[in-house]
């Protein structure tokens, strides 16, 4: 046995501790049942998780016990002969409440379920953590007759934008078209829409008139879910950008047309803009009650008019109201400028130029709420070209030439927000992005197209009636 030698003055060192722990035998027979009942609670769990399917299992095993298999045969005829009666009597709520409910859990369970994991891993959507591994919670799968909706608990530290940015790469690992992410509510969810058939692949056809123009939202096209899309006028400025024959002309006559009715009763003054010698608008001069084209320096004479007609109205109203409302005596003026690119930066005079800018500035910055409202479209979204691009509310985008021309014209982000305006084929003119202030996330839209003999036809029935037709004396 070795010595220690002990310095007077130390401590001697103490010696380890060891604790011998007691020694636990379970009986073979107990660690059977424990896996047992595991399992069994597994399967609990589950039935009482896919209760869609072991119900009706059930049920017909029950039935086939009971009653043999003739009668188990004849209630599943009866229970598909009540759902095409459902489908064939009422096939809305067939389609809402019975087929697409039963899609959605089919999908949840074999499409979005089954690769969950391994795709918010490959996605970059999942996480680890003092080796752990976190992956995002599926809520719930909606479906309808374009698409699937992922209602997603988000992680701690994620946002929706992480999801947007995502949403392209989530959708071509689903084996899916494409993807948009959006907010909700709750902060701590976002959802995540996954589209499997193009709901604007095809053509929109003119839309009916309204007798009286909803400023609030005019009909202008169809959005994503099928249903009428309306943009509202009233408080906004709108501006059109894309590409050449992206179908800026389809924004602009839908525009109009929403119009007519109210054009045609006074309650709307449309002004229009062509630099482009007037090839666009020409078709519908009878519905314009101004039309300037061709001469720079008359159209900045007609935009130095409006400003001066915007701030007599705004010396009216100030003290009475803080937004105009629009009547026959008093009307909503339109400005509609075809290509504002020819106006801000492509013409040559430097002095009929500044007057236009200062005139576009002047009405953007403070006609809407005296009611007098700009919509523009131009096809050269850069900075020097575009100087106004903020004092638009309402900003659509169509098919453009690059991804950085998105931003340039939706605004920061837009395009990691779903508005992928250069990935719109040239196939599709007419659909577009819309982008408002406030508003997250983009809304995908087809405006309708309307032909040469449409347009002439809607100058023809709705032609603006001059203050001698109509009697007044504004």
């Amino acid at each position: 046995m070795p010595l220690i030698n002990v310095i007077p003055g130390d401590k001697i060192p103490m010696a380890p501790m060891n604790v011998r722990l007691p020694a636990w035998r379970v009986p073979g027979w107990l660690l059977v049942f424990w896996w047992l009942a595991r399992g069994l609670f597994r399967l609990t769990v589950l039935a009482i998780r896919y209760w869609w399917l072991t119900a009706p299992a059930a049920l017909a095993l029950w039935i086939r016990v009971e009653f043999g298999g003739l009668i188990l045969t004849g209630v599943a005829f009866a229970v598909a002969a009540g759902c095409v009666g459902w489908w064939r009597w009422h096939p809305s709520s067939w389609l809402r409440f019975g087929w697409y409910p039963l899609v959605a859990r089919v999908r949840a369970l074999v499409v979005y379920r089954r690769r969950w994991a391994s795709v918010m891993a490959t996605c970059g959507l999942a996480t680890a953590f003092a080796g752990d591994r976190y992956v995002p919670q599926l809520l719930r799968v909606r479906c309808d007759r374009y698409g699937d909706e992922l209602t997603v608990r988000l992680l701690p530290g994620q946002i929706p934008d992480d999801w947007g940015q995502a949403a392209e790469r989530l959708a071509y690992a689903f084996r899916l078209r494409t993807g948009q992410a959006r907010s909700t509510n709750r902060p701590d969810r976002v959802v995540l829409r996954l589209v499997r058939r193009d709901p604007l692949a095809e053509v929109v056809g003119p839309l009916p008139v309204a007798e009286v123009p909803d400023f609030d939202g005019l009909a202008l096209g169809v959005d994503e879910d099928g249903q009428p899309y309306r943009l509202r006028l009233a408080g906004s400025h709108v501006l059109i950008a894309g590409a050449t024959g992206s179908g800026k002309g389809s924004v602009l006559w839908s525009l109009i047309r929403s119009l007519a009715a109210g054009i045609r009763s006074g309650l709307v003054e449309l002004w229009a803009f062509d630099p482009k010698g007037g090839m666009e608008l020409a078709a519908g001069v009878p519905l314009f009650a101004r039309f300037a084209y061709d001469d720079p320096d008359s159209m900045a004479g007609v935009l130095e008019e409006a400003v001066k007609r915007m701030r007599v109205r705004a010396a009216r109203l100030r003290g009475v109201t803080r937004q105009h409302v629009p009547t026959p005596e008093d009307p909503l003026l339109v400005l509609v400028v075809d290509e504002l690119a020819a106006l801000t930066a492509y013409i040559t005079d430097r002095k009929v130029r500044d007057r236009i800018k200062e005139a576009l500035g002047l009405l953007l910055s403070q006609g809407r709420a005296v009611g007098v409202h700009v919509v523009a479209a131009l096809q050269d979204p850069r900075k020097d070209v575009l100087p106004f691009r903020d004092l638009f509310p309402t900003r659509i985008g169509l098919r453009l030439t690059e991804p950085e021309q998105v931003d340039m014209v939706l605004g920061d982000a837009a395009r990691d927000r779903g508005a992928l305006c250069d990935r719109i084929p040239e196939s599709s003119p007419g659909v577009g992005f819309v982008v408002l202030d406030g508003v997250r996330e983009p809304v995908r839209v087809r405006f309708a197209y309307l032909t040469d003999d449409d347009i002439r036809q809607l100058g023809h029935d709705y032609r603006h009636l001059t203050d001698t037709d109509q009697g007044v004396n504004r």
